[in-house]
């Protein structure tokens, strides 16, 4: 799997996630495992998912950063308090 991206790559992911909306919520229990195993079941089904921060608002980057990591995707980019990731479906 490829986890390094071009900025163009990386421009057309951020151009896609535009038209998206959240699909998973990090809230005031912050990082949980049923965030991350919703993430991944969203990045299994979508390859783009968009996340947003309800909670921890100031830790936004540290968070997805964290988040990408953990499922194994990239992170395409961090807006205000959303966060877009992607990872590529192997079956696709």
């Amino acid at each position: 799997m490829k986890m390094e991206m071009t900025s163009k790559e990386r421009a057309l992911l951020r151009s896609k996630a535009q038209t998206i909306s959240p699909v998973v919520m990090v809230g005031r229990d912050g990082l949980t495992d049923g965030v991350v195993q919703a993430l991944d079941k969203a990045l299994l089904d979508h390859e783009l998912v968009k996340v947003r921060f309800q909670d921890f608002k100031d830790s936004t980057k540290t968070l997805s950063a964290e988040l990408a990591e953990k499922t194994s995707s990239v992170l395409v980019s961090t807006t205000g308090f959303t966060a877009v990731f992607w990872r590529e479906n192997p079956e696709s």
